[in-house]
């Protein structure tokens, strides 16, 4: 149990709330036209199982990739020698035994949406893209970027589990959440410029400067609350609450900004963590009580 709660801590099993609760809501919306279909169709507590299971495993897996990858760069980095394989506290191997077992798992958890084989077929391709994150930053600048296009997918795969089919609510939904990732990544990523620099690893702060990257960044987040003023246009059934909902998570990414300046980085965990973690599960929260009310 010790060893768990450590890998645990390693994978910073508490950030898988930033994209849980976009796939939930995704599948809430699913689910939601498929009541007002004819005859209706109700959900089953095997896709919610499902969905639950292949996000924690997905991320978990990604995770611990990730800390492998990036092993030998986080020793050398003053900010993260002290996370636990640099650090002495997990061995390599176990750290690979733990991905390789949420691997499996997540592709075995795919088969709890039979009879449909959606989620089966495309277990394998997505676990690679999200994979293939960890070695971005070694030759692109878009690597903020990747990492958002692999939370988007988790309301995009979420409706593929429920409905089997690609429709224009969770790509609507998923764009905003591939803008709002890729936009606070940014603003992390400035923590470590100079270290990227000398390493020659790639990241939009190292190509266009701190102030720069948090200019791109507010870009980035106005286009996710534009997003998600567009998603009850493909998705009508959204109302009010939702609305008043976008307005708060307005508020939330213009005080992440406040919080992190060119000349003052020392509150981008606070802006990183905390402030999205609200929009994150805040955004479920009004969605879901939107639609349940209605």
């Amino acid at each position: 149990m010790h060893q768990l709660r450590v890998i645990l801590e390693m994978i910073r099993f508490s950030h898988t709330v930033f994209a849980l609760p976009f796939a939930l809501l995704s599948a809430v919306m699913a689910w939601s036209l498929g009541a007002q279909a004819d005859p209706p169709v109700s959900w089953r507590w095997q896709e919610l199982l499902g969905i639950v299971l292949c996000m924690v495993f997905a991320r978990s897996a990604a995770m611990a990739f990730n800390r492998l990858a990036d092993r030998k760069f986080d020793a050398e980095n003053p900010r993260t020698q002290m996370r636990h394989i640099p650090a002495g506290l997990l061995s390599v191997a176990s750290v690979m035994i733990f991905a390789v077992f949420c691997a499996v798992a997540f592709v075995v958890s795919t088969l709890l949406f039979l009879p449909n084989r959606g989620p089966i077929y495309l277990a394998l391709p997505v676990l690679v893209f999200l994979l293939g994150y960890s070695y971005t930053k070694r030759f692109t600048s878009l690597a903020h970027f990747w990492l958002g296009a692999a939370l988007m997918l988790a309301p995009i795969a979420a409706w593929i589990a429920v409905r089997g089919e690609v429709a224009w609510p969770p790509v609507v939904l998923g764009g905003a959440v591939l803008l709002w990732v890729a936009g606070f990544d940014m603003i992390y990523a400035c923590q470590d410029v100079e270290y990227d620099r000398t390493r020659g690893l790639r990241s939009v702060p190292v190509r266009l400067g701190v102030a720069g990257a948090l200019r791109l960044a507010a870009v980035c987040h106005l286009g996710t609350i534009a997003l998600l003023f567009l998603l009850p246009v493909v998705y009508p059934l959204l109302g009010t609450i939702y609305l008043l909902g976008i307005g708060a998570v307005a508020v939330l990414l213009a005080y992440e900004h406040w919080l992190v300046r060119p000349d003052d980085l020392t509150r981008v965990n606070v802006a990183f963590f905390n402030v999205n973690a609200i929009i994150s599960i805040g955004l479920f929260v009004v969605g879901a009580l939107d639609l349940y009310l209605q």
